[in-house]
């Protein structure tokens, strides 16, 4: 590191954002978008011709608010909070009048959501509320925004989930058969069911319902079947006839713009390396073309007002937040809103590049590699001499990485270190024969995906082999597990976070209303209900080698987690300690899946930090006053972390 280089702060990276997720009322009159109070995200309202005069219309005190919608009202939001990781979702609704807030959904230990709004209902909200027996199904109910009363007008006979229109008709139900396939049915007339369409399991994951034209009477699906990439597709409900509407031969489509009334989709989006939009509706070419040019990086339309005269945009780049605008359609003008992190304005933010690795069985692995800026000089993707790296690997694993500012990324790319993340086999977004390729792969052909993409930052002159870390969250913390238990050799340290040990407890173990996807996770994961599923399960579980760790390990963990629980990670600090393995061990009392509290993630990063610099030799923050606020104990190893000790006196 150039000993003249300003780190940038953890404060700016990890905090909350200044502002997010701007949202236009369905009558374009207002602007709602999360803003902090007092460090906690919350949601505000602004009328859309004065964004400057926004006042805050939630109260939350602890978690922060992830996400909201505007009611067809214009007079509500709606959101839904948890507490403190542990999914227990409620529904709430915000009277922007009166400022009161209602628990839609005041029932004890249940994952409640969203189902649907309409205009044609706008004074009700779908909801599905797991409140029977086992809390393993979703009912779906009408509830009134203003009063919360509730009507059940779906019972949930053992259905993963239900499909409904505008008019709030449940058309279609789906459900995983036992060879993890989708079977969709229809209501008939006996107030039974019928099947409707079959999806064989190697088209489950890439092939579903998308909603309803105007008329219901066709639905929108993304299907590849017959194929391997998702295309874009309306089925009609009574003949089956199938129009086929966008696709990619690159990569699946994953976004749809529809018209607000019309419910006619204008385009399609599909990503490889990068979003790419097609346009299907020759009546909003003129205003994409005209967006592609207001701000650079990747396009967003984020809301639109019913009478489609406003829209709300974002902007993702590599090197810079987030820019939202409000644009006007018939004046054909994007007005700048704000930025969703003003600070990281003018900071010396590195690149993102997309490269593509080759895996050893000839798969290409769409990847983003961020290098410290004055290592690469001319920007070519490639630094001067190898780099210590950190191999950042997702979560998931049916998820992606994608190209954009990730705070992760210019955080240890700024302390000197190479960050490659790697789409490894099983990632979304790249066809089915990706996804399936990981079926029963895990620490296997998965894990191969990410030392082939170590080689080959070796061979590029990226990565000194020496001095690789491996890091990542829920499956990536799994994979960081595994680096180090069945490859000890290749990685230096380690960093896990809430990832599962032992795959035969984590599958023992979900949260209740996981029960309609287990034969999916039995498949792609392993059966833990049979002698050799079992057998594999063990052969795939870091827990039973810990013997084999030889490089440190830093762990951190939310209490609240329903879903990789405390015990994932309390078993494998407890064998590594028993055998006197140093293992540094941090338990966030008030987080679930994930750190989501900006004083935990600030305390965990600033530990990260150190660690890595300890073992691979970049350079650190220090950790000052970065747990002040956190909530978190250290049952184990608080001196196999350089500063956590100290810090904790």
């Amino acid at each position: 590191m150039n000993p003249e280089h300003r780190l940038i702060p953890r404060k700016i990276l990890f905090g909350n954002p200044a502002r997010a997720h701007a949202r236009i009322s369905p009558d374009g009159a207002q602007l709602a978008f999360l803003a902090p109070v007092d460090n906690v995200l919350n949601v505000w309202v602004a009328p859309a011709a004065s964004p400057g005069d926004a006042r805050p219309v939630t109260r939350d005190r602890r978690r922060g608010i992830r996400a909201f919608a505007w009611a067809y009202t214009n007079r509500h939001i709606l959101y839904s909070q948890d507490t403190d990781g542990d999914e227990d979702w409620h529904v709430y609704s915000v009277d922007l009048e009166s400022d009161a807030i209602r628990d839609l959904t005041p029932i004890e230990k249940i994952a409640a959501r969203i189902e649907g709004v309409s205009p044609k209902a706008p004074e009700e909200v779908l909801v599905g509320i797991n409140d029977r027996g086992g809390r393993e199904l979703h009912d779906v109910y009408r509830i009134d925004i203003r009063t919360g009363q509730r009507r059940l007008i779906q019972e949930n006979p053992g259905f993963a989930g239900f499909a409904a229109d505008d008019d709030y008709r449940v058309r279609f139900a789906v459900t995983v058969t036992p060879d993890a396939g989708h079977l969709y049915l229809k209501p008939d007339a006996a107030d039974g069911w019928r099947e409707w369409l079959r999806i064989e399991p190697e088209d489950a994951m890439t092939t579903h319902a998308a909603g309803f034209d105007r008329t219901a009477a066709r639905c929108y699906m993304l299907d590849s079947r017959g194929r391997d990439t998702s295309a874009l597709k309306t089925v009609d409900l009574e003949t089956g006839a199938e129009e086929l509407l966008a696709e990619s031969d690159l990569a699946d489509i994953d976004g749809v713009l529809t018209h607000p009334t019309g419910k006619h989709v204008q385009a399609a989006s599909f990503t490889h390396a990068r979003r790419r939009w097609r346009v299907l509706d020759p009546a909003i070419q003129d205003d994409l073309d005209y967006l592609a040019g207001v701000a650079g990086g990747d396009v967003w339309v984020t809301s639109r007002s019913l009478d489609d005269r406003v829209w709300t945009v974002a902007f993702t780049m590599d090197t810079g937040p987030a820019r939202f605008y409000l644009y006007d359609r018939a004046a054909r003008e994007a007005r700048f809103l704000f930025t969703s992190q003003p600070e990281l304005e003018g900071l010396p933010l590195t690149r993102m590049h997309p490269v593509i690795v080759r895996a050893r069985d000839g798969l290409d692995l769409v990847s983003y590699l961020s290098l410290p800026a004055a290592s690469d000089p001319e920007g070519r993707g490639r630094p001067e001499r190898p780099l210590p790296m950190v191999l950042l690997v997702h979560g998931g694993p049916w998820a992606r990485d994608d190209w954009g500012y990730n705070p992760l990324h210019q955080w240890l790319a700024d302390r000197g270190y190479a960050v490659l993340s790697v789409n490894y086999r099983g990632s979304t977004g790249f066809g089915k024969d990706f996804i399936n390729r990981a079926n029963l792969e895990w620490a296997r052909a998965m894990h191969d995906d990410l030392i082939d993409a170590v080689d080959w930052a070796v061979a590029e002159g990226v990565a000194d082999r020496e001095r690789v870390a491996i890091m990542g969250g829920s499956y990536g913390g799994y994979a960081t597990l595994v680096g180090l238990t069945f490859t000890p050799e290749r990685f230096a340290c380690g960093v896990d976070i809430v990832g599962p040990s032992n795959l035969i407890t984590l599958m023992e173990n979900p949260p209740p209303y996981w029960a309609p996807i287990m034969p999916l996770l039995k498949v792609r994961i392993g059966d833990y209900t049979t002698d050799v599923g079992r057998a594999l399960l063990e052969s795939r579980s870091p827990l039973n080698f810990v013997d084999r760790i030889r490089s440190p390990l830093l762990i951190g963990q939310g209490r609240q987690d329903p879903r990789v629980k405390q015990a994932e990670s309390d078993q494998i600090v407890e064998a590594m300690t028993g055998k006197g393995i140093p293992v540094a061990y941090m338990l966030f009392t008030e987080e679930g899946h994930g750190f989501a509290k900006p004083e935990n993630r600030m305390a965990f990063y600033a530990v990260a930090e150190a660690f890595l610099a300890a073992h691979l030799g970049g350079a650190a923050e220090p950790i000052g006053d970065a747990f002040e606020g956190a909530a978190f104990t250290v049952p184990a190893g608080a001196d196999a972390a350089p500063g956590l000790a100290d810090a904790l006196d």
